[in-house]
């Protein structure tokens, strides 16, 4: 408790006084009538109190912005890259050539340099840089340029398609970087900014300024799994790798795509959530490669059709459409029809958003489901194990194109769109087929959904391999194709 003493008493009396004598000493006498006189000097001096606020508020909203740039500029990077392409030289005389059945002669190549450039921003003092794949993909030789314009060779660490994520080390100690916040705890509204190179390497450092316009975009077809933040800061080509932060200048987002018509800015820009890249640049860094969590089920949102068909009220969950054979899910007791409502006390309104956050678990890492089976509510928990790895070699590729006469890829929604495909299926799609070959002959296409081999089922490249590999010759491969949402057989003798 504080006391007061006889000093402070007085002296606190002192100053009422002197404030006292002061405001009445130079108080304006009013007028006798009580009627009071227009003062041009005391109608400004109301109308500046009256602003003032506005005033300071603006300028410290103008302050922070100012502060944000300057302190997260230094951490941004311009990704410059170049890979040589080889391109073949036919001569106009090869089709005579052909038709007199000459043998044609050995095409020339031509080589040139392909340029490219993107942004990245670094993420730690020991030389990390976050960036998009697609701006590294393919490339022979990555330069880094800094903010001082020092220009830096840089290698790939790992990189992650299915997310457009890449990381970048360069070789250099106490590098200016920006911290990681939480894109979880990002509210639609909140204001953010981006910065990178848009366009040429001569406007690199660009500042733009938006607002989160929405989360979980996820129909965006870019990439397998999104989860993309959509924001109006001003995105253009070349800003993609760099960072979007929020007002605490943390980085919450990798920039990584437009939404455009004309190719450039029109307030759609879409980027990765900063806790997605975190996961891959934490997993490359640990292990060399992407380790994502598996849960082994398909599913489907509800529509309001497919809500009455089940008896609900509501249009949010998903329907489990097929269970994978000794899947974490199998394991925890969950059937096909059943109708996935919460995960991690999430509503589940988007089926690639639960996708998504799936693979962005660690394997071993539990969530909790509140699933709806035929009218009864059920609280369950799935552990999670490694998600396969649905990719085939270079080497698998071309014995299988060689020995069948195609290729197949993992099946994306991406590809369902471009083929008409319903995006509910699942399989392996068909991305090339030799003309002359026995799979072409027999009816099979690029764009074909193939779901089973010899009347078990494949989901993804991975297991059609295992599948086929081992199939002798003089026997029948006998597979279920899908090509336009309606299914049909091909058999092929091998």
């Amino acid at each position: 408790m504080h006391t007061i003493t006889p000093k402070f008493a007085a002296a606190f009396t002192f100053a009422l006084l002197v404030l006292f004598v002061s405001y009445f000493s130079n108080r304006p006498a009013e007028p006798a009538n009580n009627t009071y006189v227009y003062s041009e000097e005391a109608s400004a001096q109301v109308q500046q109190h009256a602003t003032d606020r506005p005033i300071r508020s603006l300028r410290d909203l103008n302050d922070a912005f100012v502060s944000l740039a300057e302190n997260a500029a230094p951490a941004v990077v311009t990704v410059n890259t170049e890979r040589t392409v080889r391109q073949r030289q036919m001569s106009p005389f090869d089709m005579f050539d052909e038709f007199f059945g000459r043998p044609r002669q050995q095409p020339r190549e031509r080589s040139f340099q392909q340029r490219g450039q993107g942004s990245g921003v670094i993420v730690s003092a020991d030389g990390i840089i976050m960036t998009n794949h697609h701006v590294i993909a393919n490339a022979d030789t990555i330069i880094v340029r800094l903010s001082n314009n020092d220009n830096i060779g840089a290698t790939i660490i790992g990189t992650d398609p299915s997310t457009d994520i890449a990381i970048l080390r360069v070789d250099a100690r106490n590098l200016p970087f920006m911290p990681m916040g939480d894109s979880d705890a990002l509210r639609v509204g909140e204001w953010v900014m981006a910065i990178g190179s848009p366009l040429s390497q001569n406007l690199a450092q660009t500042v733009t300024q938006g607002i989160v316009s929405a989360k979980g975009r996820s129909n965006v077809n870019l990439v397998d799994f999104e989860d993309f933040i959509q924001t109006d800061a001003a995105i253009n080509p070349g800003n993609s790798g760099g960072p979007l932060m929020n007002m605490d200048g943390e980085l919450i987002g990798i920039n990584t795509a437009i939404a455009s018509r004309s190719g450039g800015f029109q307030g759609i820009g879409f980027a990765v959530p900063i806790n997605m890249a975190r996961a891959v640049m934490d997993s490359i860094l640990e292990t060399g490669r992407v380790v994502r969590g598996f849960i082994g089920i398909t599913g489907q949102e509800l529509d309001d059709s497919l809500a009455r068909a089940f008896g609900l009220d509501r249009t949010k969950g998903a329907v489990i459409t097929d269970v994978s054979e000794g899947s974490p899910a199998e394991q925890a007791g969950l059937r096909v029809e059943d109708i996935i409502v919460e995960y991690d006390g999430r509503t589940l309104t988007n089926w690639r958003t639960f996708q998504s956050y799936v693979a962005s678990r660690a394997p071993g890492a539990q969530i909790r489901l509140v699933v709806n089976r035929e009218g009864e509510t059920i609280n369950m928990t799935v552990t999670l194990a490694e998600r396969p790895d649905e990719d085939l070699t270079e080497e698998e590729v071309e014995s299988m194109f060689e020995r069948f006469g195609f290729s197949i890829d993992t099946f994306s929604e991406s590809q369902a769109e471009r083929h008409n495909l319903r995006a509910d299926l699942s399989g392996v799609i068909v991305t090339a087929v030799q003309e002359g070959s026995v799979a072409h002959r027999r009816g099979l296409r690029e764009g074909d959904l193939i779901t089973a081999v010899n009347r078990r089922r494949v989901t993804n490249p991975q297991e059609f391999n295992n599948l086929v590999q081992n199939v002798q010759p003089g026997s029948t491969l006998l597979m279920n194709v899908v090509r336009q949402n309606q299914q049909f057989f091909i058999s092929i003798d091998v």
